[in-house]
């Protein structure tokens, strides 16, 4: 599934399509060279089925290939990070 997550610089979001019309989205911004995740979005009609863990595995594997450091303001993402060390390391503050 990681390899369906994209980066959307442009709306400043990694997308991952469910679905013809559907997409679980994290919200980004760029700073002091570092990648701040700030909200974490799935459909609410599919909340619960694990799309956003999928989200989250896929965004922190994008940025660890890319070498980018990473601060997550987002509950859920920094949640997921502290349960998967190889992700954790990404974090700064």
């Amino acid at each position: 599934m990681e390899s369906d997550i994209r980066d959307n610089p442009a709306m400043s979001r990694f997308e991952m399509p469910l679905g013809d019309t559907a997409l679980a989205v994290a919200y980004y911004k760029v700073e002091d060279g570092r990648v701040v995740l700030l909200h974490t979005e799935v459909p609410q009609e599919l909340s619960g089925l694990g799309y956003g863990s999928m989200l989250a595995l896929g965004v922190f594997e994008a940025l660890r290939r890319g070498g980018k450091r990473v601060i997550a303001k987002c509950p859920f993402m920094s949640s997921h990070a502290a349960q998967n060390p190889e992700y954790a390391v990404l974090l700064d503050g």
